[in-house]
């Protein structure tokens, strides 16, 4: 892309002749954590990024400046819908702008190659293809209102065991065809940043690998900037190499010992330069260079709850239904499991942000269903962040909590804040702080026996009613710092409250380990039911109601960035519950709260399977449209769901000798691989009901371009994905059985007709050789129906 070229060169040669040495040094490290350096001398301003996957965080983590909690990336690509990625970029460019974001680190576009990947959830497919369509929807949507996106991370991230130093071995068919792909295509949308991965390709760690040459900056003409992954620069050498900008910032390898080799000629100063236009290029385009930032649309709260919860639904995949639902004014209705009162909105690590507010399935469900609870079974040991309405600032007795930080006996400053759980890295008071204390006067609920404790990293301690009665240095396990920070270890001491009871607590921490003070947590458990007492009750709960619905899902030690997964089973005794429910409730309703696969050894036992992803802050509101019908669950699966974790043919996450991963099943993942080894998938890729009944007919092919008419045969409108597919057989190349070539989301009215038109890119017909691109003499198949293995159309094309 050189849509700038012609004017920029010109200003950027001349505001480089104005910058010195240090000073372009410094150009292509981070200012601190989150933000890129400026320089006043040229008008460059500093421009301040956020994570944003699922959400534009900001710079910092702090409940005072709420973000708007998005579905997950595996929840956007099962909508197949790139209008509606056009809202939601809308919505990421406004909250960017709101926060004064220049960059939103996203999407995440790495391939879910395997379903133990730990930031599967936070990828759009296992297809190329759908990954492509979807990013470039994304990348379009977000710039188009002067926001820059940043799809990452190039490239074969796509898992995180070992993930600093996994050498991923694929054979450039493989990177061309599936991994590549995504990033070709968001390039070709427009994208003005790429994030450089971790992990190392063919034996050369991402900072410093010759794809970011070739084909990124050479063959596909990116001209924006290349941003390390935080901490991802390896060396100094490396900046002769394709990474722009190295962060967090100031990157200590590229300061002072950057500048001592380019001085003995070790770096080639036009290596420099060329990053410093590029950084002057993305500046230009963002406003911050001489500049204003383009004005954005803005958003009321309720404006942006109204997208976020149609996004929801539109992702939600109704996996298999006996006609119980829609719910149609059912008498009493179970709500069980802890997943219903305490859901996952979005996955862990850096796609993680704080809402406003949140629906879970509890209150959503209880607005519009005579809606009776209890867990059923604890899905977690863990304690949770003092809830808000529980706990008393002492200080200005309203809500919340106050926050000291301490530099000895010197108070630095304090705060009154309104969350239990703090994150604080990067907080200028809390790295000049030898102490943090959290304090609030605790009010319980119910009676009973009170966990009360603490996590983080370093010395804790807590006071109850001025008596410490806990102190212990926690140090983590791992050495993974998005681990310490969302996942630090809990301690805690009990006590028998009675229901009205007051308490002072004071969490105390002392940072140590040589961790500066990455976040604080006050915890608490309520008192709570002996587990077999709990679950007996939520099946006499179950046999007793009209209608029993189970949320059952995965954890934050389950899901997250930092870790892989070990394997797809449901944690604790959700899989046993959701048993004896249907036993003894034939309308047996089961939601699965992940943000990727999990075995289901019930799912013919129950009448209806509904899959939510992690669908974000209006969870509850968007559940209760689609299972009392006010919403179509117009999901259709980016991924296949197998029925074990055995069937699974591409699974492994874990480098081996060397830290070698090689990716020897090639071409062959997801439902390609599954296709091939002719074992049945619990659900197949593309699959989703919806709640009418549909006819394809009339398939036409004219040159790559596909039409048919499909028919609403059912009684209501709804919303179906066309799906497209190739195949080749006799081919001379090794193939797919079948691979997505294109689809089309089309509504229609009860009793309706409509035309879908489905765009065949050229390059789905193509495949890599040592020569380039090529496309295979003769003709292939084309498939057209509503999922991988649901393909009632077929026709010649070539």
């Amino acid at each position: 892309m050189t849509d700038s070229d012609d004017v920029l060169a010109p200003l950027a040669d001349d505001l480089l002749a104005k910058l010195d040495l240090p000073a372009k040094i410094r150009l292509i490290s981070g200012a601190n954590f989150f933000r890129f350096a400026g320089e006043p001398g040229i008008g460059l301003a500093e421009m301040p990024v956020s994570d944003g996957p699922s959400g534009v965080r900001g710079e910092n983590w702090d409940e005072r400046d709420p973000s708007v909690s998005l579905p997950s990336g595996t929840a956007l690509a099962a909508t197949w819908d790139r209008d509606l990625l056009t809202e939601i970029g809308a919505l990421i460019a406004a909250e960017a702008r709101r926060k004064d974001v220049y960059a939103v680190l996203g999407p995440t576009i790495n391939v879910h190659r395997s379903p133990l990947g730990g930031r599967h959830f936070e990828c759009f497919s296992e297809d190329p293809l759908l990954t492509a369509e979807i990013a470039e929807a994304y990348v379009r949507s977000v710039q188009a209102h002067g926001v820059s996106a940043c799809p990452k991370h190039y490239v074969a991230n796509d898992s995180e065991t070992e993930r600093f130093t996994a050498d991923v071995i694929a054979d450039e068919r493989t990177l061309r065809e599936l991994y590549l792909y995504p990033f070709e295509r968001s390039v070709e949308a427009g994208a003005w940043m790429i994030m450089a991965a971790y992990n190392s390709v063919n034996g050369v760690t991402m900072t410093e690998n010759d794809l970011l040459d070739e084909p990124l900056k050479g063959e596909w003409g990116f001209d924006g900037v290349v941003v390390s992954d935080w901490t991802a620069v390896r060396s100094t050498a490396g900046a002769a190499k394709g990474n722009d900008l190295a962060m967090p910032g100031p990157w200590e390898a590229w300061g002072a010992p950057l500048e001592a080799a380019v001085r003995k000629g070790e770096v080639p100063e036009a290596a420099i330069d060329e990053k410093v236009r590029r950084i002057l290029r993305f500046a230009e385009r963002v406003g911050a260079l001489n500049g204003t930032p383009q004005p954005v649309p803005t958003f009321s709260d309720e404006a942006a709850a109204r997208v976020v919860r149609a996004a929801a639904a539109k992702a939600m995949v109704l996996a298999s239904n006996d006609g119980t639902l829609p719910l149609r004014a059912p008498g009493r209705v179970a709500l069980l499991g802890s997943a219903a009162a305490e859901p996952r909105f979005m996955g862990g690590g850096s796609a993680t942000v704080i809402p406003a507010h949140t629906t879970s399935p509890l209150q959503g469900l209880s607005e519009v269903l005579p809606v009776v609870y209890t867990p059923g079974v604890h899905l977690s040991e863990n304690m949770i962040p003092v809830p808000l309405d529980l706990v008393t600032d002492p200080e200005t007795g309203t809500p919340g909590l106050s926050l000291r930080y301490l530099d000895g006996d010197t108070v630095l400053d304090t705060e009154h804040r309104s969350a239990g759980t703090l994150m604080l890295f990067g907080n200028p008071n809390a790295m000049q702080a030898t102490a943090i204390e959290l304090r609030g006067r605790l009010r319980a609920d119910m009676a009973g026996e009170w966990r009360i404790g603490c996590a983080g990293v370093g010395t804790l301690s807590v006071a109850l009613d001025g008596e410490q009665v806990l102190e212990e240095t926690v140090l983590p396990a791992g050495a993974d710092p998005v681990e310490m920070l969302l996942n630090p270890p809990q301690r805690f001491v009990t006590r028998t409250l009675a229901e009205g009871q007051e308490i002072d607590v004071l969490v105390r921490l002392v940072p140590g380990g040589g961790f500066p003070a990455m976040g604080i947590t006050y915890a608490v458990g309520r008192p709570r039911r002996a587990d077999d007492e709990e679950f007996a009750a939520a099946v006499e709960l179950a046999r007793t109601s009209d209608v029993a619905i189970v949320v059952v899902g995965t954890t934050e030690q389950i899901e997250s960035e930092g870790f892989d997964r070990r394997d797809l089973a449901l944690p604790g005794r959700q899989d046993e519950l959701v048993a004896a429910v249907a036993a003894v409730n034939p309308r047996t309703i089961v939601v699965v709260n992940s943000g990727s696969p999990v075995e289901m050894p019930w799912r013919d036992d129950v009448a209806a399977v509904l899959l939510t992803w992690f669908p974000g802050q209006e969870f509850g509101t968007a559940l209760a449209d689609v299972l009392t019908g006010a919403a179509e669950p117009g999901g259709r699966l980016p991924t296949t769901w197998p029925k074990t974790m055995a069937d699974v043919p591409v699974l492994d996450t874990k480098p081996g000798p060397d830290n070698a991963l090689p990716y020897s099943e090639g071409i062959h993942i997801g439902y390609r691989a599954w296709l091939k080894s002719g074992v049945a998938p619990a659900y197949p890729f593309g699959h989703g009901l919806g709640y009418t009944s549909w006819e394809l007919s009339g398939l036409e092919v004219s040159g790559r371009t596909a039409t048919l008419t499909v028919t609403n045969t059912g009684d209501r409108p709804g919303r179906q994905v066309v799906q497209a597919y190739l195949s080749r057989e006799r081919s001379a190349v090794d193939r797919p059985v079948r691979w997505l070539s294109g689809f089309a989301v089309v509504e229609a009215g009860a009793g309706e007709s409509v035309t879908a038109t489905i765009e065949l890119p050229k390059r789905s017909f193509q495949h890599w050789t040592e020569k380039g691109w090529t496309i295979e003499p003769g003709s292939f198949t084309l498939h057209v129906g509503t999922s991988v293995l649901a393909l009632p159309l077929s026709a010649e094309i070539g």
